[in-house]
């Protein structure tokens, strides 16, 4: 299903049978503002480089379905969906499609620090086992201390310097909580001096969700549905999806030895949590439209029809860069963008060789997720997909970089 928005023409939503009228109700309930694209500065011709794109991608293969949505100034100028949701290719994707956001959870956990932040429960620079007592005896891999503490900064701009081989690693996953993972985390030696080094891995984002419930004393799906998403009517955000929406859920697919398309097992029953604590890293399923209301709300200083999640100036920090202190001050392989508080931040426009902004923030999933925050162009998009990409024959290269720069060259003011 494809849909153009045309300002003054209404998103079609008859549906029929109860599971339908769900549907409707969870899909169009929160729906944006719609605009033309000319009308917010799109040139309506060259946007439409972008649809034609996604849909070329679907048609020759490479992905089963996709979800894209698109905003300028708080309004809607493309939503679509293409292809399918199912490996049979029989169910066409809705845009109501549920998707494993999988490392973008990591982004709504950071802007749930900094809620207690601003509440006066805790600073940014505070130790982490000030909070979580089994951290304080963290130890280097030789036996010997660090020379500091791991810090709540560092936990969401992912430098605290934890790490684990795959056999820790599914030690901790193991866990059946929250803080049972902290107690296994506390008998692993530290990879790295804390704040040394950016590390993209899911234990900073796990502890961070711990500290969250310590200091709340909510579980941290209680936190973030309390303070976030129900606020931001995020209806089809969570870490489990009820049983009667699970129709909806994208399925994962990948690219096999001779360049086809094949779906693949989950360990877990797709809407169910994909480990076994509330997983702050990686654990969120959403929406395209969900999801666009969370970066909506970052693009607007923190705020979304009326209610207020974050003060402007915490949304400035969050999109700073907190890695200034390293050598270089960037994660990426071009030296191009720092990282923030949970998310990327565009820092030098010719090294990334792609269109976009200084200061563009956003982050993607381990699924070929994506998104992106453009305050200075007031832009906010999303792109929602289920795919494992695989360095084999035909597996194309993550969408983001294409959609990238597709979005930006339809923006003619």
């Amino acid at each position: 299903m494809c849909h153009r928005v045309l300002a003054g023409l209404p998103v079609m939503k008859t549906m029929l049978g109860a599971v339908a009228l769900a549907t409707c109700f969870a899909a169009g309930a929160a729906s944006f503002p719609e605009a033309s694209p000319q009308s917010q500065g799109f040139a309506t011709a060259r946007l439409e480089r972008l649809d034609r794109y996604l849909e070329s991608t679907v048609a020759r293969g490479d992905y089963l379905g996709v979800v894209s949505i698109v905003l300028r100034n708080g309004r809607v100028v493309d939503w679509r969906a293409v292809g399918h949701r199912d490996g049979a290719r029989t169910q066409p994707l809705q845009r109501n499609a549920i998707f494993r956001i999988d490392a973008m959870t990591r982004t709504v956990t950071a802007a749930a620090m900094l809620i207690l932040m601003e509440e006066g429960r805790l600073n940014l620079d505070d130790p982490v086992a000030a909070y979580l007592p089994e951290l304080r005896s963290l130890r280097l891999g030789d036996g010997t201390a660090p020379r500091a503490a791991v810090t709540i900064r560092q936990l969401l701009s992912q430098t605290a310097g934890f790490g684990a081989d795959a056999a820790a690693q599914a030690t901790l996953d193991g866990a059946p909580d929250t803080a049972e993972y902290a107690r296994r985390l506390a008998a692993l030696p530290l990879a790295t001096e804390p704040g040394s080094r950016f590390r993209d891995d899911a234990i900073c984002a796990v502890v961070a969700g711990r500290v969250i419930e310590a200091v709340s004393g909510l579980r941290l799906d209680a936190f973030l549905h309390k303070r976030i998403f129900l606020p931001l009517q995020m209806r089809d955000t969570a870490f489990i999806v009820a049983p009667g929406e699970r129709y909806r859920i994208a399925a994962v697919a990948t690219t096999d030895a001779t360049g086809a398309l094949v779906t693949l097992a989950q360990p877990v029953a797709p809407g169910q949590r994909i480990t076994p604590y509330l997983n702050g890293a990686v654990g969120l399923y959403s929406t395209a439209e969900d999801y666009a209301r969370f970066a909506q709300m970052l693009a607007d200083g923190g705020s979304l029809d009326g209610a207020t999640v974050l003060g402007r100036k915490s949304v400035e920090l969050m999109m700073q860069n907190h890695l200034s202190h390293l050598a270089p001050p960037t994660h990426d392989e071009y030296g191009a963008e720092g990282y923030g508080l949970g998310g990327s931040v565009v820092l030098d426009l010719a090294r990334r060789a792609r269109l976009g902004s200084v200061g563009q923030f956003g982050w993607t999933g381990a699924q070929s997720t994506w998104f992106t925050v453009d305050r200075q162009e007031g832009l906010v998009a999303v792109l929602m997909l289920q795919h494992v990409p695989q360095r084999v024959l035909g597996d194309p290269a993550r969408p983001s970089v294409r959609v990238a720069n597709l979005l930006y060259q339809a923006l003619v003011r």
